[in-house]
C-alpha cells in the first residue's frame, strides 16, 4: 500500500490535545455537546438572499459583517490566540502575464500528533476519536453565523444556544494564511464528515454576500485534495488583490435554470495550468448552490478530489478537480517539487503560494508556480471525462427542477453534449495519506 508522510497545519491550538475525560464535560468550554449546549455565544444573523436586489447589497447594513469579523479577529490576535503573526509574513506579487502572489509563510509548517486518512478516498466516515471542530474551545469562536427571522442582518453579542440546535459557527484558523484567515464549521454538533452538500453549500454562499467585499472569498478543499480534518468546513481571508484565478479567460459551455428561475453560467477555464470549471450565480444564490452543489457531489461520489474557490461576493464560483495527492502517493512528482513542502489545496491553485521555505520565495517565478500547479491538473482527457459526468449530473438536476439547459451553440458545448455519457475515471486504489 502506498503512503505518503505529511506534518498537517494547526488549525486549532487544541488539537494535540488527548481525548476529553469521560464524565460531567471536559472541563475546557469546547464545541462539544458536553459544554457547548445551554452556553451563551455571539450570534450574527444573515438576511435571506433570493432576489437580484438583494444580491446587489441595496438596503444592507453596509459592511457590518466584515466589520465584526475583522474586529473579532484582531482581539483574538490581541489575546494570543494565533501561532504566529501572520501580518509579519513577507507577500510579494511575482511579475508575469497572472500575477501570482508568493508568500514565505514559515510559521505555518507546525508538527503535531500525526492522524491519518486515506488519500483514494474522497468520502470517508466522520471518525470522532480524530481531531474534530467539536474540540475547539470556544475561545477561538467568533460567533455563530444563522438566518434572520426578519430578513435583516442584525449582531447579538451574547445568545443563548438550545440543546435542540446544531449551530453554525465561525472560527479563527490558528495558523491563518492571511489577514481574517477564518473557519466555516456548518451544523458543528451534527458532526458531518468533509464533504459539500446543497444547504451548506448554501450557506457558504450567504456568508461570501453577507460580507459584500469581492476581496473576502471562501474556499473548500475536499479529502484527497489537502483538506487536514474530516470534519465539514469551508476557510475564508480577506486578500486585497486580485486573484490569478479570477484574471484567467474562460469559455461559456452552457446556462441552467434554477427553481427559482435564476440563470446559472457554466464556463469553462482557458489558459490555466490547473484545468476547472467556473459557475456564475443570476437572481438567486440558491440556484447558484443547487447547481455547484450537484457538481460537486457528483464529484464525491465519483471519488475525484476537488477544491472550489467562491469568489465576486458569493456571484462566481470555481471548481477544480485534481490529482497532485494522487500522483505524490504513486510517486509520480518530481522530488524538487515535492521538496518545497507545498500542498496545492484550493488558495494555491487560486494563484496565492503559501511558501514555507525562504529559498522557494526568493526564487519564486510565474514559470515556477505553473510548473506545480500544471501537476494538480487532470490530463485533457480525464477533465473532459469529469466535465461529461458533471454536466449530465447538472443537467438531471435541471430536469427535476422542470428547468431545462440552455446550451450554447458552439462547437465545444456540442463536443460536451456527445460525450455526456463517457464513464468518469476514479481515483486509483490503496493509497494512504499520513499527515
Amino acid at each position: 500500500m502506498l503512503s505518503i508522510k505529511r506534518v498537517a497545519t494547526m488549525v486549532s491550538n487544541h488539537q494535540n490535545e488527548e481525548e476529553e475525560e469521560e464524565g460531567g464535560g471536559c472541563g475546557r468550554n469546547c464545541l462539544g455537546k458536553c459544554c457547548l449546549h445551554g452556553a451563551k455565544l455571539p450570534l450574527y444573523t444573515f438576511r435571506k438572499t433570493d432576489t437580484e436586489k438583494d444580491l446587489d447589497g441595496e438596503d444592507q447594513e453596509p459592511h457590518l459583517l466584515e466589520t465584526l469579523l475583522l474586529g473579532e479577529w484582531e482581539d483574538r490576535m490581541r489575546k494570543g490566540l494565533f501561532r504566529y503573526d501572520v501580518t509579519s509574513c513577507e507577500t510579494k506579487v511575482i511579475p508575469g502575464e497572472y500575477g501570482f502572489i508568493a508568500q514565505l509563510n514559515e510559521g505555518r509548517h507546525l508538527k503535531k500528533r500525526p492522524t491519518e486518512f486515506r488519500v483514494d478516498k474522497v468520502l470517508q466516515p466522520f471518525d470522532e476519536s480524530k481531531f474534530n471542530f467539536t474540540k475547539v474551545g470556544q475561545e477561538e469562536v467568533l460567533f455563530r453565523f444563522e438566518e434572520s427571522s426578519d430578513a435583516k442582518a442584525q449582531y447579538f453579542k451574547t445568545a443563548s444556544i438550545h440543546a435542540s440546535s446544531s449551530p453554525n459557527v465561525v472560527a479563527i484558523n490558528v495558523s491563518p494564511i492571511e489577514y481574517g484567515h477564518v473557519l466555516l464549521i456548518p451544523r458543528v454538533l451534527e458532526c458531518l464528515p468533509q464533504r459539500i452538500d446543497p444547504e451548506s453549500f448554501l450557506l457558504a454562499l450567504h456568508m461570501a454576500a453577507e460580507a459584500g467585499n469581492p476581496y473576502f472569498r471562501l474556499g473548500y478543499n475536499s479529502l484527497g485534495a489537502f483538506a487536514t480534518i474530516n470534519h465539514l468546513h469551508f476557510q475564508a481571508y480577506f486578500m486585497a488583490m486580485p486573484f490569478p484565478i479570477e484574471k484567467a479567460p474562460t469559455q461559456k459551455i452552457t446556462t441552467v435554470k434554477g427553481v427559482l428561475e435564476s440563470r446559472v453560467k457554466i464556463y469553462q477555464l482557458l489558459n490555466y495550468p490547473v484545468r476547472g470549471l467556473v459557475f456564475e450565480g443570476g437572481k438567486a444564490l440558491k440556484d447558484l448552490a443547487d447547481v455547484v452543489s450537484t457538481a460537486c457531489i457528483c464529484l464525491q461520489d465519483s471519488n475525484v478530489p476537488y477544491n472550489v474557490l467562491i469568489a465576486d461576493s458569493g456571484k462566481r464560483v470555481f471548481l477544480f478537480p485534481q490529482c497532485y495527492a494522487e500522483k505524490q502517493a504513486l510517486g509520480e512528482v518530481n522530488q524538487e517539487l515535492l521538496d518545497t513542502q507545498v500542498n496545492p489545496a484550493v488558495w494555491e491553485i487560486s494563484g496565492h503560494m503559501v511558501l514555507k521555505r525562504k529559498k522557494d520565495y526568493e526564487e519564486a517565478s510565474e514559470d515556477n508556480a505553473w510548473k506545480l500547479l500544471a501537476e494538480v491538473s487532470l490530463s485533457e482527457e480525464r477533465f473532459q471525462e469529469v466535465k461529461a459526468c458533471i454536466l449530465e449530473a447538472i443537467s438531471a438536476y435541471a430536469k427535476g427542477v422542470g428547468k431545462p439547459t440552455h446550451q450554447e451553440e458552439d462547437e465545444e458545448t456540442e463536443a460536451v453534449n456527445q460525450g455526456h455519457r463517457q464513464a468518469m475515471t476514479p481515483m486509483k486504489e490503496k493509497c494512504l495519506l499520513l499527515h
